[in-house]
């Protein structure tokens, strides 16, 4: 099938001159016909589009790259990171990549899609509703933008979509779990009930848990989540799904938690979460370059996937790899991890399949809750997918590791005598390959 399409595509850009073919495939800029609605310093938020006219499915992306919760680190962080609280210098068109992919060769279910990626100039991880005023030196608006840009969707095709998938990674993955009830009740209050909302979080499944080393909260890599949290929250005047506000009054800054938020949710969300995220271990003041790992470190980052892996226990639908990694849908190799033999976008496939059938088998009912008539998964297809190999890089299909101050390639032997595990030196007193050995402690043994 997929070849098939394949080939569709070649015929069909055939018959388009060179030039027009590049240009067609790029999103291109759109600012807010709302200019009160703005990035961080008052410059106005937008979107890039590609639009697939014969689509009804829409994928509206949500960008990464951290937050900052108050006047210091914003200002710290405007000086080094402006792109991502100003429009100013945002180019005019963008290539898509992995999931937002138009190639069907790297993008095979969704290469088709109408797609909106929504560049992260909020800082407040997609949560603020707070405009720039004169007593305030910055906007906190990422919940009004997104809210916003599905308003002028609706004008250009969305009103007859049947499914928009809300995605994100990072920053933009918490976005996607604080904003998809948010996007299915306007649609739903708009009168377009019939648009399928959906979620895609990679990489925003963060613990609030304890540091190796407790620091204080000066800056944003280094300050625990929930102190930034906290903080933020005030600062940015952060919204939360109303769920999960109820069940957290007094404390919703545990909202911003993945496995607090989940359970809250109406919408179904796919989550893809790396079991060692390397963004989780800065936080957590877990560092991996330099001195080799010592034992207690190494230990903690071992407890961090068990704990991972428990708070992933009851999400039906998951990609859950023991890689040490950060972000994986928008990558160019996303096709490349497998968990059980099964790669992602294949899941990805299979979970959309399920939720259709569930939508057919509740309509033949007479029902529209999906969690009524839950129709059994398609054979070989599986949505439950997490690593139960307990270190780090144990599944052979991780990427591939680069030493953050070198940037030099790490094969997984050297990565694990970094670690402190020195394979060779184990096989040689064990009479063992170290490709043997290697094997058995990617299958847990």
């Amino acid at each position: 099938m997929d070849n098939f399409m394949v080939q569709i595509k070649n015929l069909a850009q055939s018959l388009y001159p060179c030039s027009a073919q590049k240009l067609d495939q790029d999103m291109k800029l759109h600012f807010l016909k709302n200019v009160s609605v703005t990035c961080n310093d008052g410059s106005p938020a937008g979107y890039y589009i590609k639009e697939s006219k014969g689509s009804k499915r829409w994928l509206v992306f949500l960008e990464g790259g951290w937050y900052c919760f108050n006047r210091q680190t914003c200002d710290g962080r405007y000086e080094t990171m402006r792109r991502l609280m100003s429009s100013t210098k945002w180019p005019r068109t963008r290539t898509g990549t992995g999931i937002l992919s138009p190639q069907p060769e790297e993008n095979p279910h969704w290469w088709n899609a109408n797609m909106v990626f929504i560049p992260y100039c909020s800082s407040d991880l997609w949560s603020g509703a707070k405009a720039k005023t004169n007593h305030s030196d910055y906007a906190f608006m990422g919940s009004v933008i997104i809210k916003e840009v599905v308003n002028e969707l609706l004008t250009k095709g969305l009103d007859n979509a049947k499914v928009l998938l809300l995605a994100g990674t990072s920053a933009g993955g918490i976005g996607v779990l604080l904003n998809v009830d948010h996007v299915a009740q306007q649609l739903e209050a708009q009168g377009y009930p019939g648009v399928q909302v959906r979620g895609l979080a990679d990489s925003g499944w963060f613990l609030d848990n304890k540091q190796y080393r407790l620091t204080d909260c000066m800056d944003t890599m280094t300050c625990a989540p929930t102190e930034a949290i906290k903080r933020g929250i005030r600062y940015w005047g952060g919204l939360v799904p109303e769920s999960c506000r109820q069940a957290h009054v007094g404390e919703e800054w545990l909202c911003f938690f993945g496995y607090k938020v989940y359970p809250t949710l109406k919408s179904p969300v796919f989550m893809v979460q790396w079991l060692f995220d390397e963004a989780q271990l800065m936080l957590d003041n877990i560092q991996l370059t330099g001195q080799p790992v010592h034992e207690g470190q190494w230990r903690y980052i071992q407890n961090l996937g068990h704990e991972l892996r428990n708070t992933l226990r009851d999400v039906p639908a998951m990609f859950a790899p023991a890689c040490l990694s950060h972000e994986l849908i928008t990558r160019t190799y996303w096709m490349d991890i497998q968990v059980k033999g099964t790669s992602l976008p294949r899941a990805l496939h299979c979970w959309d399949r399920s939720l259709q059938d569930n939508i057919h088998t509740n309509s033949s009912h007479g029902n529209h809750n999906h969690q009524l008539h839950k129709a059994p998964p398609a054979r070989g297809c599986h949505l439950h997918l997490i690593d139960s190999c307990p270190w780090p890089h144990c599944n052979p299909t991780c990427p591939t590791i680069r030493d953050q101050l070198t940037g030099q390639e790490m094969s997984v032997i050297q990565f694990l005598k970094h670690m402190g595990f020195d394979v060779q030196k184990i096989a040689e007193q064990q009479g063992m390959d170290p490709g043997k050995l290697l094997g058995m402690l990617n299958n847990g043994n």
